[in-house]
């Protein structure tokens, strides 16, 4: 599961956080693989921002499942600051402990001028960066000056995000796991994945590729319910498109049909990896997801507004493609 810890209409920082480590809980009881929160910064709906923090309170409110970054927006960071700040993860959390990355801000131009990106990003930032980290987080090599402590020798796992085909050539030239952001942004996902495999050359992390697809869900008893309770994505998303960013609304009947047809194709276009419905629809769509892509995982982003409600989405999902703990 993907988390954006998101912050509900009427609720608190606090409260969102209390939220992401019961779903945790939940996630972990269900017996998924890992769960990740994402690095985002000024937006008010979104309290995952210290994500580093983050990982450490999740993975300490649980026991087995793997627990990481969706990822770390790594032109935010010097790369020792996240090679220390997982590595001291890892030594608290022997191997739970996955380090997504990715190369966008996550946030406006002017949050990423007060984050420390006082100059022009380059294309070769990133790869650089990357090989830097994997240094780092590599063993300690004789006369090397800076070594990462914590971080030297824990080969923390390493992945890159991507919504583009600029990480997928990347993390298939490093041998790297490969997760794509079909979540927000589907349009490239099978032209990247395919890029991924063929380019894809082994290495010491990794023999064959590996790759992991973002996919919104939200599931419910019936197929009507499912769509009533979505409306709060479908609020987010608009927001998104209007350039007008809130706090996670309650849902709202029948609100696609007060959109206009521009706005519900945009919205379709934004959420075309989506799996809306009961369990029918919800175990159809994630068996065809999973065919049509050969992904190794898929990555669930589920964000109903009533915590409950969100638990017992997760709980169809598992039934349907039959995860047992």
């Amino acid at each position: 599961m993907l988390d954006l810890v998101a912050v509900r209409e009427g609720a608190s920082v606090g409260q969102a956080l209390t939220t992401a480590l019961a779903t945790a809980q939940h996630a972990e009881r269900l017996g998924f693989t890992r769960y990740w929160v994402a690095e985002h910064h000024n937006m008010q709906g979104i309290a995952s921002s210290a994500t580093a923090v983050l990982v450490g309170y999740l993975a300490g409110g649980t026991q087995r499942i793997r627990v990481g970054s969706g990822g770390i927006m790594l032109p935010n960071h010097a790369p020792l600051v996240v090679a220390e700040a997982f590595g001291t993860l890892a030594a608290l959390y022997p191997d739970r402990i996955d380090l997504g990355l990715g190369r966008a801000p996550g946030t406006d131009p002017a949050t990423m001028r007060a984050l420390r990106r006082d100059r022009p990003e380059t294309e070769a930032d990133f790869p650089r960066d990357v090989a830097e980290l994997q240094r780092l987080l590599g063993p300690a090599q004789p006369g090397q000056r800076i070594v990462a402590m914590p971080g030297a020798g824990t080969q923390v796992p390493i992945w890159l995000l991507g919504s583009s085909l600029f990480s997928a050539q990347l993390a298939a030239q490093r041998g790297l796991p490969y997760a794509f952001a079909s979540h927000f942004a589907p349009r490239l996902l099978h032209q990247a994945v395919d890029l991924y495999r063929q380019l894809f050359q082994p290495s010491e992390h990794l023999a064959q590729p590996y790759v992991a697809i973002g996919v919104p869900l939200v599931a419910a008893p019936t197929d009507e319910e499912a769509e009533f309770l979505a409306s709060s994505v479908y609020q987010r998303v608009l927001g998104i498109l209007r350039g007008d960013r809130r706090q996670l609304q309650a849902p709202t009947a029948h609100f696609m049909a007060q959109c206009s047809p521009q706005e519900r194709a945009a919205i379709g276009d934004f959420l075309g990896a989506a799996v809306v419905g009961g369990p029918e629809t919800v175990g159809a769509g994630l068996n065809q997801l999973a065919q049509a892509t050969g992904a190794d995982e898929l990555m669930v982003v589920c964000d109903v507004f009533d915590t409950p409600l969100r638990l017992r989405s997760l709980d169809i999902a598992a039934q349907a493609v039959g995860l047992t703990a």
